[in-house]
């Protein structure tokens, strides 16, 4: 199957107070780090893949391209732009840097062909924006809400076309609830590391090899 003419972004840049300053992207679960387990199901479906990060020195290794925040200081929905603007194809598929559960049948659905500007998840919390896809031309109406201090991620910007993948279609790419599933407290990733590593392997699903940069 050809691969969509898709990028991939990985928002790094939080500075994760509540983890005492660690990088969650490099936190280990299952012996391997969640970026890693990022990049082995995000190149399966994009390409190139990027990282938007404020210090790029712990990706050096990675092999990829590190961006800066393009209007620092203004969050998620700042990282968001600024993968979007950053970002060499028309599409861009953005993933959080917290993320250990993506899979790739979910990723694949994402990237598929769309006449929407924003293709976004939506389960029980509510639309997912750090694991969806944007279009270049969402990118100003993003700039306008960051510009009028609007930075809930979670709500579309007016006047962009979405296109919703819902909680009934969700659950076909979650059976086990883990897609969405965060490490933004200690909590939050002892929760993950209990979830993940006590999953049996589903074939084509979760990842668990590690990346090697070409």
């Amino acid at each position: 199957m050809a691969r969509a003419p898709v990028a991939a972004a990985i928002l790094a840049g939080g500075k994760a107070r509540r983890l005492g300053g660690a990088i969650k992207s490099m936190l280990p679960i299952g012996g391997v780090r969640i970026i890693d387990r990022q990049l082995a199901a995000l190149s399966q479906v994009a390409d190139p893949i990027f990282v938007v990060a404020t210090d790029p020195a712990p990706f050096a290794s990675l092999g990829l391209t590190i961006v800066s925040d393009v209007m620092p200081g203004y969050g998620a929905l700042g990282g968001i732009y600024s993968a979007i603007v950053r970002s060499p194809r028309e599409r861009t598929l953005i993933v959080a840097g917290d993320l250990p559960g993506l899979s790739v049948p979910l990723l694949e659905r994402l990237v598929r062909p769309s006449e929407a500007e924003i293709v976004v998840p939506c389960g029980p919390r509510g639309y997912e924006p750090l694991c969806a896809v944007y279009a270049a031309s969402s990118a100003a109406p993003i700039r306008r809400r960051l510009e009028a201090g609007e930075l809930k991620a979670s709500v579309m910007p007016p006047g962009v076309r979405v296109e919703v993948i819902g909680p009934e279609d969700l659950a076909a790419y979650d059976p086990d609830g883990l897609l969405f599933v965060n490490v933004n407290t200690p909590h939050e990733y002892e929760r993950a590391r209990a979830l993940i590593e006590g999953m049996p392997q589903r074939p084509g699903d979760r990842i668990t090899g590690t990346h090697s940069a070409s």
